[in-house]
């Protein structure tokens, strides 16, 4: 599930796990490492997600010691909050949804029929010119 700013993807399941990571991490730079997302890439996503959003998501930190690093904001926990549980709804949704199909699905395809109607029975009904016989 994805929601759209414009062209821009605001939220998904991606930004999703960003800012969970960005959350246990404290740091925008050690997100990317532990999620395997590239520094500049990481940065690009957090500030897409600032743009997007009436409030800040992540706020960095500077100073030192304890005060450097960057915060999930608490708008940002809002919006994840809310993006899980509306991933969760849809989730239970589909797959009740898909219940009912997956009764009459047959656990693997039939066999191939040798008929009119099959790729199989074509071919051999032409002959080596690449003409259909009669």
């Amino acid at each position: 599930m994805q929601i759209l700013c414009g062209d821009e993807i605001a939220f998904g399941p991606g930004k999703a796990d960003l800012l969970e990571a960005i959350a246990r991490e404290g740091s925008i730079s050690g997100a990317g490492r532990a999620l395997g997302i590239s520094y500049r890439r990481t940065w690009q996503l957090v500030d897409m997600m600032n743009r997007c959003w009436s409030e800040r998501l992540v706020e960095t930190l500077h100073g030192g010691g304890r005060e450097r690093g960057a915060r999930v904001t608490p708008f940002g926990e809002n919006v994840l909050a809310h993006y899980r549980r509306a991933e969760a709804r849809l989730a239970e949704e589909a797959a009740a949804s898909l219940a009912g199909l997956m009764r009459d699905l047959r656990p693997a395809p039939l066999p191939a029929k040798a008929g009119a109607d099959s790729p199989a029975a074509a071919a051999t009904n032409e002959d080596r010119a690449g003409k259909p016989r009669r």
